[in-house]
């Protein structure tokens, strides 16, 4: 094949693109046309594509919260199966809650470290809770678990309690230590 110019090719092949004339006064025909055409005025702001959005959403909205509202949350399943547990777990939680309010307001240099390994701790204890109130759920022996869960409560009060014992012992030590310099 010989390489020829795209113009060249152009050139060769008008012949075979114009085959047909318009008509006479097409000129005129296609100005009249345009003339005459007139641009309709935009009609007010369609709402059709914004409510059918904000009745889509809702609707999902409305599917989500009716599901999550005839489901019964975990806690209230375990109320169920053993509504001594749930009061149990109500008093525990407000000891704890203070006790840790407690340990985080005893923070200083000397008793961070023993802080955060309790914390630490605090938290392995929780998600072990949470694999006994699973555990509760699925219908194991309620009262092994039942008393693995306020134990595991009781656990972690005695922690708590070993920890502010030592956050104590660690401010007298450092009292002492102060009026031992002074004196």
């Amino acid at each position: 094949m010989k390489e020829d110019n795209i113009d060249e090719l152009f050139k060769k092949a008008k012949p075979y693109f114009d085959l047909e004339e318009p008509r006479a006064g097409h000129k005129a025909r296609f100005i009249e046309k345009l003339n005459t055409t007139t641009v309709e005025p935009k009609r007010g702001v369609s709402w059709w594509k914004p409510l059918s959005i904000a009745a889509s959403i809702l609707v999902v909205m409305g599917l989500f919260l009716g599901q999550n509202l005839w489901l019964e949350t975990e806690k209230e399943r375990i109320a169920e199966i053993s509504p001594e547990i749930s009061n149990s777990e109500f008093y525990f939680a407000n000891i704890i809650e203070q006790q840790v309010k407690q340990l985080e307001s005893e923070k200083s240099p000397e008793t961070e470290k023993i802080i955060e390994d309790a914390l630490g701790q605090l938290a392995l204890l929780e998600s072990d809770y949470k694999k006994l109130e699973q555990d509760l759920l699925k219908g194991g022996n309620n009262n092994i678990i039942l008393r693995s869960m306020i134990q595991n409560f009781q656990t972690r009060i005695d922690l708590m309690q070993d920890v502010l014992i030592q956050i104590e012992i660690i401010k007298n030590l450092k009292n002492q230590q102060n009026e031992n310099s002074i004196t």
